[in-house]
């Protein structure tokens, strides 16, 4: 019987085998067709087991039920539901259509599946082992599944189109020839993109995908020793979270709930490089518990990244660099233990509006977070942490926050500035403490008032000079624009005159510095 005829007529092919021609007529009745063993080890498609004829079907008779099958039994609908079957050959779909529902369920492919701008209704491949997953440009107008399974030559997604989910969980991927696991640069996803216990060894690249509603990486294994990227995903668009969180192992629960207590819970873990430059993410991006590992040339680069809240609760990485330059978040929520060593933290230009610490962070090691990502002078960091302590009602600390920054600005400068810049700083604390001018001046008054108590003063002229007074001469000597009516009275000598002059000088010294520090906190008002 010819193909043709076979097609019209719902009747088998002639040149089918048993296994065929089960798988044959349970697509027509649109039931599963089971060929496992019941033997867990032997059913194992990831195993070394061999499975016989009996147990395969061929890619072509596949293809031919996918694109061009025979009609529904009556009152069925046609679908390919297979488990346990061993499919021999390229599975090769590449550009068409494939209208049934297609379920395989702990299937061996013994060579590459081939999907290149093919168009589904749903595909689902659950713990199945594939050499590899050639799926460019494919378009689903429902879910992609991927659980569990196994790619040993890794997945190609660029530009494919997912219409509802893709479910990529505990799956495990190896690197293709190119050293990536999984490369879907320019892919849409509708709704979520669930890679939850992933396995990846080579580079996950994911440049200028769209993602509709969150993207969870909760308790991914992600490592690349072969490269400078385990994570490569500059551009990606999250409708709302994307997640680098822990997950629950060994419980059967929703995706994204919260582990039951006494669950055991795996981090996400990644063992190379991260690339997020340019990302928006409409809610957060949450780096709970997450563990980095990185190299001194590695970084987790989040530049230029814009969300409303950055949830960075996640390890402090031994070595390597965290970028933040450039990004914009609304509450960053953090701890003080997350963040990396003097030098290994670069934020210029990051912008954040509220600081929501978890656990004790405080002032002083806040000042060492912004000391840390600034390796030379910078203003900005300083002031920007000021900005929202101010924001937030903390007058006090961001007052010390600015105080810190003129302190770290002394450093780069010349002597002659530098040993001005003491000389405010004990005085009045460049302006930030301007009660200390008048403890500085009330100490001087009462030292000179003292001393001059004991000095020998004949007047200037001997008619018509007021009575002597000590206190006052201090005071007109303290005050360098007040005249008091005492200085220009008597005549001082020998030692006398040179505490004169060490008198006039720190009055103006004290007046200069209370001048400039007042014009400083006019012009920040």
């Amino acid at each position: 019987m010819t193909e043709g005829a076979g097609i019209r007529t719902g009747d088998l092919p002639e040149d089918l085998t048993a296994a065929e021609a089960g798988m044959w007529q349970a697509f027509r009745n649109g039931s599963v067709y089971d060929l496992s063993s019941g033997d867990t080890l032997v059913d194992d498609p990831h195993g070394g087991h061999p499975w016989g004829p009996g147990r395969t079907v061929r890619a072509r008779i596949v293809c031919w039920l996918l694109l061009d099958g025979p009609p529904a039994l009556a009152g069925r609908v046609s679908s390919l539901k297979l488990r346990g079957v061993q499919i021999s050959g390229t599975l090769d779909l590449a550009g068409g259509t494939v209208t049934p529902y297609v379920e395989m369920r702990a299937c061996r492919f013994e060579r590459d599946v081939l999907l290149p701008e093919a168009h589904f209704t749903t595909l689902r491949l659950v713990d199945c082992s594939v050499p590899r997953l050639e799926a460019a440009r494919v378009r689903t107008e429902g879910d992609l599944h991927l659980p569990r399974c196994r790619f040993n030559n890794g997945i190609r997604l660029t530009d494919a189109h997912i219409g509802t989910d893709l479910l990529i969980n505990q799956a495990i991927v190896y690197r293709d020839r190119s050293g990536r696991s999984i490369a879907a640069d320019g892919m849409t996803v509708g709704q979520d993109l669930q890679a939850e216990l992933l396995e990846s060894h080579g580079e996950l690249s994911l440049r200028s995908a769209k993602v509709g509603v969150s993207l969870s990486l909760r308790g991914a294994r992600l490592a690349n020793p072969y490269s400078r990227l385990a994570l490569n995903a500059p551009q990606l668009t999250v409708g709302r979270t994307l997640y680098l969180t822990p997950a629950g192992v060994g419980a059967s629960m929703l995706s994204g709930a919260t582990p039951a207590r006494g669950t055991r819970i795996q981090r996400f873990e990644c063992q190379g490089g991260v690339r997020l430059d340019d990302g928006r993410f409409e809610d957060a991006v949450d780096l709970e518990r997450a563990r980095f590992t990185f190299t001194e040339d590695q970084e987790l680069s989040l530049r230029r990244v814009q969300t409303p809240e950055l949830r960075f609760l996640g390890e402090r990485p031994q070595r390597g660099k965290i970028v933040l330059s450039g990004a914009r978040v609304v509450n960053l929520i953090d701890r003080a233990s997350a963040w990396p060593p003097p030098g290994n933290l670069h934020m210029g230009g990051f912008q954040y509006e509220n600081l929501v610490p978890q656990g004790p962070f405080p002032l002083t090691e806040r000042l060492e977070w912004v000391a840390a990502a600034t390796a030379e002078y910078n203003p900005e960091p300083y002031e920007r942490l000021a900005s929202v302590l101010r924001s937030g009602g903390e007058d006090e600390d961001a007052r010390e926050v600015l105080l810190a920054k003129q302190r770290r600005r002394r450093e780069s400068l010349p002597i002659a500035a530098k040993l001005w810049g003491y000389a405010q700083d004990w005085t009045v604390a460049y302006g930030y403490r301007p009660g200390r001018a008048a403890v500085w001046m009330a100490v001087l008054w009462a030292a000179g008032s003292l001393a001059f108590a004991h000095a020998s003063h004949p007047p200037v002229q001997p008619g018509g000079h007021p009575p002597w007074n000590p206190a006052l001469f201090a005071l007109d000597l303290l005050l360098p624009v007040i005249d008091l009516g005492q200085v220009g009275v008597w005549r001082l000598q020998s030692g006398w005159q040179w505490l004169a002059a060490a008198m006039i000088l720190l009055g103006w010294i004290l007046a200069t510095t209370v001048a400039a520090g007042a014009t400083r906190m006019l012009r920040r008002n």
